[in-house]
């Protein structure tokens, strides 16, 4: 009896963790976050703002995640050629970016490279869009999705993850661009 449950126990296991992968294995090949914020500040006020890597402790909703990471710059402290490297706790990693392209007011490419806790490279992207007396502020993340990274999306929400994350990071910026 004993020996007929854990049979039908494992074939369970086998039957769910293969449903996973079929899952998983339909999911798309590259993802897409991002989140918008309107902030009551002209695009080269919040340009300028996210522009400048080493102002990022101010906003960035990861600075709070590891107040003890520690950092390092590299080249201009802003535009073309900036580079933020970072090494923390669980929750922040270890990584690099680096800012591969800044169209004045208009728009910031970042090369992102993760290392710890998993390999992963990204892009970030900003967009500033001017609305009437406001700008429209865009931050996405976008790049491939390798079959490990579908298995997790199966299983946890990373839209609402890491755009949860945005939005704080928004808010703030939206804060400090319109003192």
């Amino acid at each position: 009896m004993v020996k007929t449950i854990a049979v039908a126990i494992a074939g369970l296991f086998v039957v769910a963790l293969a449903g996973l992968l079929v899952v998983a294995a339909t999911r798309p090949d590259s993802f897409r976050v991002q989140r918008t914020q309107s902030v009551k500040a002209t695009p080269e006020k919040v340009f300028a703002i996210v522009n400048d890597l080493p102002g990022w402790r101010a906003w960035s909703p990861y600075e709070a995640k590891d107040p003890a990471m520690r950092r390092t710059y590299g080249g201009p402290a802003s535009g073309v050629g900036a580079v933020y490297a970072w090494e923390g706790n669980n929750e922040v990693g270890q990584g690099r970016m680096e800012i591969v392209q800044a169209t004045l007011s208009s728009r910031i490419v970042i090369k992102l490279d993760f290392l710890k806790p998993f390999e992963a490279h990204n892009t970030a992207e900003f967009l500033f869009e001017p609305k009437g007396d406001a700008t429209d502020v865009t931050w996405a993340i976008y790049g491939p999705s390798p079959f490990v990274s579908k298995v997790m999306g199966v299983i946890f929400d990373m839209d609402k993850m890491i755009g949860g994350d945005f939005e704080v990071g928004l808010a703030k910026l939206k804060a400090m661009a319109e003192k």
